[in-house]
């Protein structure tokens, strides 16, 4: 059975909704979309949810017009500005020698219990970086490996509680209920990038209008992600303010003279602020000089964070910049020459899985909304622990149940969670509290010395 998807990206210039059906051979298909200007967002965060619900609203409403389609459900970005990431590693003893997908699940909740969350955080994604197989260690895909042990490094990215309640609220005031969370960066990379890349590692920079995120991949893995406020808006207003000149002027001479290779010294009659019926005359080199110097500086500070991230020695594959604010000619050549000794390309959406593919949806401004789609069509990481708390996989495997191993830091959970203390499926439906147990031991039953035995095996 077919099954539509739904996907929002909420930028700080734009909001985009796509609509696209699963089909066969793990493709899409795209059924519509809508494209519009953002409102009551700053540097991708809400500053106004009212204004921000209404955006939202019409750009889903556009794509269920053109698709027909009555979805309520949504795969969301959220802004790296929203983010902050730590590290963090769990082990585990495998009893039965060979390690499957619980065993995996289960050290990546290990891994998510001995990090420091703040309590006023929530986790958005957890993504493993290295696994260690008894002693053999950066083992890619440990399912199915026979060993006693397995350990797991991890990336866990999580948002503050209050700006997650923000981003609920302004798209619950849409009409649409959140069924996944995923970072900003994290999206546009699943779209731009190609399993050599992520193994040579490699990384990528966004640049959009108001915001540039920096996501780095070493070993086929996320290890570090950085934002700065800063987009190619701040080149409109740069040169309003150096021409004196409107601002959606200031934009159309972006559009149409923002090259960095032009040469020419054309001048070209600008309005000015507040006195329609006078112009001036503008060089074009003027123009260039302006847009040179915001877009230097922005990727000078993008490189110091690449440096800073200590990772820079061991990316092979160079720099993949995308988002709107490459459309900028020339940006290219400006990239190498700060970014010395790296290969650096400008990458757009990858859409060889994607049929009915829109014109304008394929520049590199949409890679974050297509990287939601590719997302929950199971482009994913190789092991990953979602926003909803779920392990993602594409493993061809009867799917176990996940529950038995959930981890707590409460211990009157233990009370609570029935599913805590199932021994077996044929079990599914007693609800036995560690209490009732303790006094049924006492009878010759066996279920607590169960449970401590899996206890002894999991820490």
């Amino acid at each position: 059975m077919n099954k539509n998807i739904l996907a929002i990206d909420i930028g700080s210039t734009k909001i985009c909704a796509i609509i696209a059906e699963k089909i066969d051979n793990g493709q899409l298909q795209i059924l519509g979309h809508g494209i519009v200007k953002s409102q009551g967002i700053k540097k991708g965060s809400i500053v106004n949810i009212e204004l921000a619900s209404k955006a939202i609203k019409k750009a889903v409403s556009d794509a269920k017009r053109i698709s027909g389609s009555n979805i309520e459900t949504a795969i969301v970005s959220i802004s790296n500005s929203y983010t902050k990431s730590i590290n963090s590693s769990g082990i585990v003893n495998i009893p039965h020698k060979d390690i499957g997908i619980k065993e995996i699940h289960r050290v990546l909740n290990t891994a998510l219990y001995n990090a420091n969350i703040p309590s006023e955080y929530e986790i958005i994604h957890v993504l493993p970086y290295n696994f260690k197989v008894d002693d053999q260690d950066f083992v890619e895909d440990p399912y199915g490996m026979n060993a006693t042990r397995l350990e797991a490094e991890v990336n866990i990215i999580m948002t503050q509680k209050s700006n997650l309640s923000n981003l609920k609220k302004a798209v619950k005031s849409a009409g649409i209920d959140i069924e996944d969370i995923v970072m900003n960066g994290y999206a546009s990379s699943i779209a731009t990038i190609n399993s050599d890349d992520k193994e040579l590692g490699v990384a990528i920079i966004d640049l959009g209008g108001q915001t540039s995120t920096l996501t780095v991949y070493t070993g086929n893995a996320i290890r570090h992600s950085d934002f700065f406020g800063i987009g190619s808006n701040h080149i409109t207003s740069d040169l309003s303010i150096a021409l004196h000149t409107p601002l959606n002027v200031a934009e159309d001479i972006k559009l149409l003279h923002g090259d960095l290779t032009d040469t020419s010294n054309d001048s070209i009659e600008l309005p000015i602020i507040g006195n329609d019926d006078k112009k001036s005359l503008v060089s074009l080199e003027i123009i260039r000089d302006v847009i040179l110097a915001r877009i230097e500086e922005t990727l000078l500070i993008l490189e110091k964070m690449f440096e800073k991230s200590g990772l820079k020695e061991k990316v092979g594959s160079g720099v993949i910049l995308t988002g709107g604010g490459t459309n900028l000619k020339g940006i290219r050549d400006l990239a190498q020459s700060i970014f010395s000794n790296m290969p650096v390309r400008i990458i757009s959406p990858n859409i060889n899985n994607i049929k009915g593919m829109f014109e304008e949806l394929k520049n590199p401004a949409f890679s974050s909304v297509i990287g939601l789609l590719l997302y929950k069509n199971g482009e994913h990481a190789e092991y990953e622990i979602n926003y909803s708390q779920n392990l993602l996989h594409n493993k061809s495997v009867e799917e176990e149940n996940l529950k038995d191993i959930k981890i707590t830091n409460k211990l009157e959970d233990f009370d609570k969670d029935d599913s805590f203390l199932r021994s077996s499926p044929a079990s599914e439906k007693e609800k036995i509290s560690l209490r009732e147990m303790t006094k049924a031991d006492k009878n010759g039953n066996n279920q607590v010395n169960k449970v401590i035995t899996w206890l002894k095996q999991l820490f």
